[in-house]
């Protein structure tokens, strides 16, 4: 090859690896902390406190206290856990559009969970994403989000683990499809996008701005819900907190906007929400929130709520352009008076089954974890957690009780759910819906269980 051949050659290899490395930059986007602007330093660094770890209140507690209150924190239960299973023996069902992913034992049970497991071999399952025979595991383990947090902690969730008592149980085997199958390709996807390193303050923050960010990020991994994800399924950060559809249920935007997001949300509604599940005028948590808000935050102290809530109120807003910018008044008062769809069908499955909870105002006289009016749910045209709610029902444990809504999935078809979704929509909402059977078949085969 003579020299113009080979400056040729030089300069197309050179165009070849800009072009790689700005896909690898725009694929991977930012880190989800990154928008905060802010100095990183480590621990070690950050002279007001160290903001990881428990809250100041469990400072004194052993070891194993310790690491209950983060496998709380860390909301490790509910997905280690079938509906009727035993705590942490796995085998809850992750359903994907591609086939289904079977949760893993997490008990201390030598044969069949995680018995044999060293600390190194802990640490890298849950910020690595690698299993202790080596194979890697599927992003639906959230390790992208755990590699945050700090060796100390997941080993303190590894004690309180260890201390359960260990369960036989092994998981049904995975269905995905091809190429999905292939545990291999995970290798590729964690090496785009598992950063794989431990978190870091901000430094021109306070120590409650960054603990909020360990808890939400490195913990409670909020983003895995209400961030959107790119054509890889890894995280689009760019559009941080923008809400996503996860599971079949709709995880709402809670970026500052304050149209769409939680922006126009008080302190006082914040605290509520992730305290109780339910914030008057805002609604009620269901679903995959529910079960984090009763197994999760609500059992977070109060100053780690309140920090999550600063943390929350420092993401930068986000509009969800499907979503009204003004949520509708209550409903006519009698049922004879417009707001519902024309389909008569899902008016008498509304006046059989829950105009007795949720009146026809859509403000129920019952409990105001049963009112309609002003919820993102209704005025969501695409009804989704509107249906998944008929369907799957809802539990809520509440300070003064149970608050429990049945599900009607078993009792109704998917053309009568759709129709009732729709009227819902119609009556208390922006905007009716348009549900089919076939989209209600379809969320039923998105549920969890």
């Amino acid at each position: 090859m003579n020299r113009a051949g080979r400056r040729v050659l030089i300069g197309i290899l050179a165009i070849l690896v800009v072009v790689l490395a700005a896909g690898f930059w725009i694929l991977r986007g930012p880190g989800p902390m990154d928008f905060a602007g802010g100095p990183k330093v480590t621990l070690a660094d950050f002279k007001v406190g160290d903001p990881t770890g428990v809250p100041a209140s469990l400072a004194k507690a052993g070891l194993v206290e310790r690491g209950a209150y983060l496998a709380r924190a860390a909301d490790c239960m509910v997905c280690h856990t079938s509906e009727g299973g035993k705590e942490y023996a796995g085998g809850l069902a992750i359903r994907l559009p591609f086939g289904a992913l079977y949760t893993t034992n997490i008990t201390p049970d030598k044969d069949t969970g995680i018995g044999n497991y060293s600390d190194q071999d802990f640490l890298n399952a849950v910020q690595r994403g690698i299993r202790r025979d080596g194979a890697r595991l599927y992003p639906a383990m959230p390790f992208s989000s755990y590699t945050y947090m700090t060796d100390a902690d997941a080993l303190a969730i590894k004690a309180y683990l260890f201390s359960l008592a260990p369960v036989r149980a092994v998981a049904p085997a995975n269905t995905l499809m091809f190429p999905f199958n292939q545990r291999w390709a995970m290798y590729f996807w964690s090496a785009l996008f598992n950063r794989d390193s431990r978190f870091e303050l901000d430094s021109s923050k306070g120590p409650e701005w960054n603990r909020g960010a360990y808890l939400a990020e490195a913990l409670a991994h909020c983003g895995e819900c209400h961030t959107p994800r790119n054509l890889a399924f890894a995280l689009d950060n760019r559009k941080k907190f923008a809400g996503a559809v996860t599971a079949g249920w709709r995880a709402f935007n809670i970026s500052s906007d304050k149209i769409t997001g939680v922006g126009g949300w008080s302190e006082q509604d914040l605290v509520s929400y992730l305290s109780i599940g339910h914030a008057n005028a805002h609604g009620t948590a269901s679903g995959p929130m529910g079960e984090a808000v009763d197994q999760s935050f609500s059992q977070f102290r109060p100053e780690d709520i309140r920090a999550v809530v600063t943390y929350l109120r420092s993401v930068p807003a986000t509009a969800s352009p499907d979503l009204p910018a003004t949520l509708a008044p209550p409903a006519p008062a009698s049922h004879k008076d417009g707001g519902g769809s024309r389909d008569q069908r899902g008016k008498m499955v509304f006046e059989g089954a829950c105009v007795s909870c949720h009146g026809w105002t859509g403000v129920s006289s019952i409990s105001p974890f049963a009112t309609l009016t002003g919820v993102w749910a209704v005025n969501d045209s695409s009804a989704t957690n509107v249906a998944q709610i008929v369907i799957s029902g809802t539990r809520r444990h509440v300070p003064d009780g149970a608050v429990s809504m049945p599900a009607f999935g078993g009792a109704y078809s998917d053309i009568e759910i759709a129709a009732v979704a729709n009227y819902v929509t119609a009556r208390f909402g922006s905007e009716a819906s348009k549900l089919t059977a076939q989209d209600v078949a379809e969320l039923r085969k998105q549920t969890s269980q």
